[in-house]
Protein backbone atom coordinates (compact mmCIF):
# COMPACT_ATOMS: atom_id res chain seq x y z
CA UNK A 1 0.00 0.00 0.00
CA UNK A 2 3.20 2.13 0.72
CA UNK A 3 4.63 1.44 -2.51
CA UNK A 4 1.57 2.52 -4.61
CA UNK A 5 1.12 5.85 -2.73
CA UNK A 6 5.35 6.74 -2.91
CA UNK A 7 5.14 5.86 -7.03
CA UNK A 8 2.18 7.41 -7.57
CA UNK A 9 3.67 10.71 -5.58
CA UNK A 10 6.87 10.19 -7.50
CA UNK A 11 5.97 9.63 -10.94
CA UNK A 12 3.31 12.81 -10.71
CA UNK A 13 6.48 15.11 -10.82
CA UNK A 14 4.42 17.74 -8.62
CA UNK A 15 6.32 17.39 -5.34
CA UNK A 16 10.29 18.48 -4.90
CA UNK A 17 9.84 15.96 -1.55
CA UNK A 18 8.17 12.64 -1.04
CA UNK A 19 8.53 12.42 2.86
CA UNK A 20 6.59 9.60 4.99
CA UNK A 21 5.07 10.02 8.13
CA UNK A 22 5.09 6.97 10.23
CA UNK A 23 6.37 6.13 14.42
CA UNK A 24 7.30 2.78 13.04
CA UNK A 25 10.70 1.34 11.52
CA UNK A 26 9.84 -1.40 9.99
CA UNK A 27 7.21 0.89 7.70
CA UNK A 28 10.23 3.55 7.76
CA UNK A 29 12.23 0.60 5.89
CA UNK A 30 9.46 0.27 3.46
CA UNK A 31 9.18 3.58 2.66
CA UNK A 32 12.85 4.35 1.97
CA UNK A 33 12.95 1.66 -0.19
CA UNK A 34 10.42 2.36 -2.04
CA UNK A 35 11.88 5.73 -2.92
CA UNK A 36 10.84 8.42 -0.01
CA UNK A 37 12.06 10.03 2.48
CA UNK A 38 11.45 9.35 6.47
CA UNK A 39 14.26 12.09 8.33
CA UNK A 40 12.48 11.03 11.74
CA UNK A 41 9.76 8.79 13.10
CA UNK A 42 6.28 10.08 14.80
CA UNK A 43 6.63 10.51 18.17
CA UNK A 44 4.60 7.83 20.13
CA UNK A 45 2.57 10.65 21.51
CA UNK A 46 0.90 11.85 18.38
CA UNK A 47 0.81 8.13 16.45
CA UNK A 48 -2.35 6.79 18.11
CA UNK A 49 -5.17 5.91 16.22
CA UNK A 50 -7.27 9.22 17.40
CA UNK A 51 -4.36 11.49 17.31
CA UNK A 52 -5.95 14.27 14.74
CA UNK A 53 -3.88 14.74 11.69
CA UNK A 54 -3.03 18.59 12.20
CA UNK A 55 -0.16 17.49 14.66
CA UNK A 56 1.53 15.03 12.88
CA UNK A 57 1.30 17.50 9.86
CA UNK A 58 2.84 20.07 11.88
CA UNK A 59 5.40 17.69 13.34
CA UNK A 60 6.83 16.43 9.45
CA UNK A 61 6.79 20.75 8.49
CA UNK A 62 8.33 21.65 11.91
CA UNK A 63 11.15 18.94 11.42
CA UNK A 64 11.79 19.85 7.73
CA UNK A 65 12.08 23.66 8.65
CA UNK A 66 14.57 22.72 11.65
CA UNK A 67 16.55 21.43 8.67
CA UNK A 68 16.29 24.39 6.50
CA UNK A 69 13.90 23.07 4.14
CA UNK A 70 10.78 24.72 3.84
CA UNK A 71 7.77 24.30 1.56
CA UNK A 72 5.02 26.50 0.29
CA UNK A 73 2.85 24.05 0.66
CA UNK A 74 1.74 20.30 1.26
CA UNK A 75 -0.11 17.12 0.42
CA UNK A 76 -1.35 14.22 1.93
CA UNK A 77 -1.61 11.03 0.19
CA UNK A 78 -3.01 8.21 2.78
CA UNK A 79 -1.60 4.98 1.60
CA UNK A 80 -4.95 2.86 2.21
CA UNK A 81 -5.90 5.11 -1.50
CA UNK A 82 -3.69 2.61 -4.10
CA UNK A 83 -5.76 3.79 -6.82
CA UNK A 84 -4.42 7.32 -6.67
CA UNK A 85 -2.69 7.97 -9.85
CA UNK A 86 0.27 10.46 -10.90
CA UNK A 87 -2.41 11.79 -12.99
CA UNK A 88 -4.56 12.17 -10.46
CA UNK A 89 -2.44 14.40 -8.44
CA UNK A 90 -1.31 16.06 -11.28
CA UNK A 91 -4.67 17.26 -12.32
CA UNK A 92 -5.19 18.21 -8.69
CA UNK A 93 -2.49 20.71 -8.11
CA UNK A 94 -3.40 22.28 -11.61
CA UNK A 95 -6.94 22.62 -9.89
CA UNK A 96 -5.55 24.24 -6.49
CA UNK A 97 -3.09 26.23 -8.69
CA UNK A 98 -5.69 28.12 -10.67
CA UNK A 99 -7.44 29.18 -7.30
CA UNK A 100 -7.44 32.34 -5.94
CA UNK A 101 -7.63 32.95 -1.82
CA UNK A 102 -7.88 29.14 -1.25
CA UNK A 103 -6.71 27.44 1.91
CA UNK A 104 -6.50 24.00 0.72
CA UNK A 105 -8.02 21.51 -1.56
CA UNK A 106 -9.87 18.01 -0.48
CA UNK A 107 -10.97 14.96 -2.49
CA UNK A 108 -14.48 14.00 -2.29
CA UNK A 109 -17.16 11.95 -4.46
CA UNK A 110 -21.09 11.85 -4.23
CA UNK A 111 -22.22 10.29 -1.08
CA UNK A 112 -23.66 6.47 -1.41
CA UNK A 113 -25.21 7.08 1.97
CA UNK A 114 -27.34 10.63 2.52
CA UNK A 115 -27.00 11.87 5.30
CA UNK A 116 -30.76 13.24 4.46
CA UNK A 117 -31.25 9.09 6.09
CA UNK A 118 -29.39 9.01 8.79
CA UNK A 119 -30.96 9.09 12.06
CA UNK A 120 -29.43 10.11 15.82
CA UNK A 121 -30.56 7.32 18.43
CA UNK A 122 -31.04 8.42 21.81
CA UNK A 123 -32.60 5.57 23.75
CA UNK A 124 -36.00 4.10 22.32
CA UNK A 125 -36.67 7.42 20.00
CA UNK A 126 -34.44 8.72 16.91
CA UNK A 127 -34.56 11.83 14.78
CA UNK A 128 -33.42 12.51 11.96
CA UNK A 129 -29.59 13.63 11.56
CA UNK A 130 -30.23 16.59 9.42
CA UNK A 131 -32.75 19.14 10.60
CA UNK A 132 -32.85 21.02 6.96
CA UNK A 133 -35.84 18.43 5.04
CA UNK A 134 -39.26 20.17 4.41
CA UNK A 135 -41.77 19.22 6.90
CA UNK A 136 -44.37 18.32 4.11
CA UNK A 137 -41.45 15.73 2.13
CA UNK A 138 -38.78 15.12 4.89
CA UNK A 139 -35.67 13.32 2.57
CA UNK A 140 -36.18 10.21 4.96
CA UNK A 141 -38.93 9.62 2.85
CA UNK A 142 -37.94 10.28 -0.37
CA UNK A 143 -35.52 8.16 -3.10
CA UNK A 144 -32.05 9.14 -3.53
CA UNK A 145 -32.64 10.72 -7.42
CA UNK A 146 -34.59 13.78 -5.11
CA UNK A 147 -32.09 14.18 -2.42
CA UNK A 148 -29.77 17.76 -3.07
CA UNK A 149 -26.75 16.24 -3.99
CA UNK A 150 -23.92 15.56 -1.30
CA UNK A 151 -20.23 15.08 -1.22
CA UNK A 152 -18.23 12.88 1.13
CA UNK A 153 -14.57 13.42 1.10
CA UNK A 154 -12.26 10.05 0.54
CA UNK A 155 -8.83 9.46 1.33
CA UNK A 156 -7.45 10.09 -2.46
CA UNK A 157 -5.83 13.30 -1.41
CA UNK A 158 -5.42 16.97 0.33
CA UNK A 159 -3.75 19.44 -0.22
CA UNK A 160 -2.98 22.99 1.30
CA UNK A 161 -0.74 26.00 1.90
CA UNK A 162 1.74 24.90 4.75
CA UNK A 163 0.91 28.16 6.45
CA UNK A 164 -2.98 26.97 6.73
CA UNK A 165 -1.10 24.81 8.93
CA UNK A 166 1.78 26.40 10.82
CA UNK A 167 -0.63 29.57 11.54
CA UNK A 168 -3.88 28.28 11.50
CA UNK A 169 -3.79 25.12 13.50
CA UNK A 170 -6.13 23.30 10.91
CA UNK A 171 -4.88 20.73 7.26
CA UNK A 172 -7.53 22.53 5.31
CA UNK A 173 -7.94 26.25 6.33
CA UNK A 174 -11.96 27.80 5.93
CA UNK A 175 -11.59 28.30 2.18
CA UNK A 176 -11.73 24.67 0.41
CA UNK A 177 -11.92 23.46 -3.06
CA UNK A 178 -13.42 19.94 -4.40
CA UNK A 179 -11.44 17.66 -6.00
CA UNK A 180 -13.86 15.29 -7.67
CA UNK A 181 -12.24 11.94 -8.32
CA UNK A 182 -12.87 9.59 -10.65
CA UNK A 183 -13.28 6.00 -11.48
CA UNK A 184 -11.57 4.08 -8.67
CA UNK A 185 -9.66 7.04 -7.73
CA UNK A 186 -11.33 7.70 -4.62
CA UNK A 187 -11.33 3.67 -3.45
CA UNK A 188 -10.48 3.56 0.36
CA UNK A 189 -8.96 0.39 2.04
CA UNK A 190 -10.19 -0.15 5.68
CA UNK A 191 -10.85 -3.46 6.52
CA UNK A 192 -11.18 -6.80 5.40
CA UNK A 193 -13.98 -6.33 3.34
CA UNK A 194 -12.63 -3.45 1.35
CA UNK A 195 -9.58 -5.64 0.99
CA UNK A 196 -11.76 -8.55 -0.64
CA UNK A 197 -13.17 -5.63 -2.71
CA UNK A 198 -9.98 -4.65 -4.25
CA UNK A 199 -8.31 -7.48 -4.37
CA UNK A 200 -11.51 -8.13 -6.97
CA UNK A 201 -11.17 -4.94 -8.54
CA UNK A 202 -7.24 -5.61 -9.19
CA UNK A 203 -7.98 -8.80 -11.06
CA UNK A 204 -10.71 -6.77 -13.25
CA UNK A 205 -8.48 -3.99 -13.72
CA UNK A 206 -5.03 -5.08 -13.30
CA UNK A 207 -3.28 -2.15 -15.07
CA UNK A 208 -5.44 0.56 -12.68
CA UNK A 209 -2.91 0.39 -10.48
CA UNK A 210 0.86 2.78 -10.22
CA UNK A 211 3.05 1.25 -11.60
CA UNK A 212 5.82 0.42 -9.42
CA UNK A 213 9.69 0.62 -10.67
CA UNK A 214 11.15 -0.92 -7.95
CA UNK A 215 11.64 -3.94 -7.06
CA UNK A 216 9.67 -5.44 -4.35
CA UNK A 217 10.66 -5.08 -0.22
CA UNK A 218 12.42 -8.34 1.18
CA UNK A 219 9.49 -10.29 2.85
Amino acid sequence: MLAYSIAAARASGVFSAVVVSTDDAGYADIARHYGAEVPFLRPAAIAGERSPDIDWVVQALRGLESADRRFDAFSILRPTSPFRRAETIARAWALFRRMEGVDSLRAVEKCKQHPGKMWVVRGERMTPLLPLSPVDAPWHSQQYAALPEVYVQNASLEIAWSRVALEGGTIAGSVIVPFLTQDLEGVDVNDPRDWAWVEQLVREHPDALPEIDVAAFPS
